[in-house]
């Protein structure tokens, strides 16, 4: 491997010699199997660290360039996205599979809409939070798009960002169905991918624009 060449799925680290790599889990749903392949290539590749992601993920850092295919070949798991300028993931509660408080299928709506949009290119990078409650536990109004569950049905928002400039999202619309919620969100992708410029998040495209003119463009 030349010193050009980065590994499929690969992030350069500080050290310039070693790298990073972050398996696709939708929805932040471990299968066993998932598992099982994870700890094999931990200990077959002595990797020094794994971090679990704010995107609940589990980043593998520490490996040289050379065994970083021969990773993937074994993981037998797609690459997450984490540099590219398209969907890094959607984060999503237990909602009502399992948890008491959960009003809506957050996990099952979060594992479909990481589907829908997966691969779609988009002016930054996009990230998905979906609550199955009002307690929010998917930091949806800190996310690009929100998804926010209630018993009547659920909330849409858009716009928000937890890093330097932290911005609480925009509510787009309340109290709609699940396939509402999805083509809505849709909608707002295809707009922001559309009018927004190179590497300009969300939040910064709504700043840009306004809130008024975005709904009146996507509703």
């Amino acid at each position: 491997m030349t010193e050009r060449e980065i590994p499929r799925g690969a992030i350069l680290q500080r050290d310039k010699e070693t790298y990073a790599i972050v398996p696709r889990i939708p929805g932040g749903l471990a299968k066993l199997e998932n598992i099982k392949e994870i700890v094999n290539v931990v200990e077959k590749y002595n990797i020094p660290i794994i971090k679990i992601t704010s995107g609940h993920r589990l980043a593998l850092v520490g490996m040289k360039g050379e065994v970083v295919n021969d990773i993937w070949q074994d993981l037998k798991m797609d690459a997450g996205k984490a540099v590219e300028l398209c969907l890094h993931y959607v984060q999503a509660c237990p909602g009502n599979a399992v948890c008491k408080y959960g009003a809506q299928d957050s996990l099952g709506l979060g594992i479909e809409i990481e589907k829908f949009f997966l691969g779609m290119e988009l002016p930054a990078k996009v990230k998905i939070g979906i609550s199955g409650c009002p307690f929010c536990c998917g930091e949806s109004f800190v996310r690009d798009i929100g998804m926010l569950g209630k018993k009547k049905g659920w909330t849409v928002v858009f716009g928000g960002n937890s890093a330097r400039r932290p911005r609480i999202g925009d509510i787009i619309a309340e109290n709609i169905e699940k396939e509402d919620a999805v083509n809505l969100a849709k909608r707002c992708l295809e707009y922001y991918a559309a009018n927004g410029k190179k590497k300009e998040r969300t939040a910064r495209f709504i700043e840009r624009i306004g809130i008024d003119e975005f709904k009146k463009s996507i509703l």
